[in-house]
């Protein structure tokens, strides 16, 4: 079993700043696609960007020249560094691992951290 915990929401203004942490644990052999999608309300849960354990990365047009996805291969983390931050920016994110156990192919979800921007 792999459990994911997330870190970084909260309350920011527009045009602020804010890093989110997702960190896997458990059962690991190897992790290869790591990605953080968003969920507003009253919408569909979309993507924002995924990265490969290569290190190639994808975006959502919408935050693409503001934020940025990486990841520590020996802390199993991801993190979405998010700049120049707007109001529709608003939702909850989560972060998506896809790898492999001892024993089978695994996805998981974090759950979820509240990313809020208003002034």
């Amino acid at each position: 079993q792999v459990q994911l915990v997330e870190s970084g929401g909260g309350l920011v203004q527009p045009g602020g700043s804010l890093r989110l942490s997702c960190a896997a644990s458990g059962s690991i052999f190897s992790i290869y696609h790591m990605g953080w999608y968003r969920q507003a309300p009253g919408e569909e849960r979309e993507l924002v960007a995924t990265i490969t354990n290569g290190g190639n990365t994808n975006y959502a047009d919408s935050v693409k020249g503001r934020f940025t996805i990486s990841r520590d291969n020996a802390k199993n983390t991801v993190y979405l560094q998010m700049n120049s931050l707007k109001p529709e920016d608003t939702a909850v994110y989560y972060c998506n691992v896809k790898g492999r156990t001892f024993i089978s192919d695994f996805t998981s979800w974090g759950q979820g951290t509240q990313v809020t921007v208003s002034s």
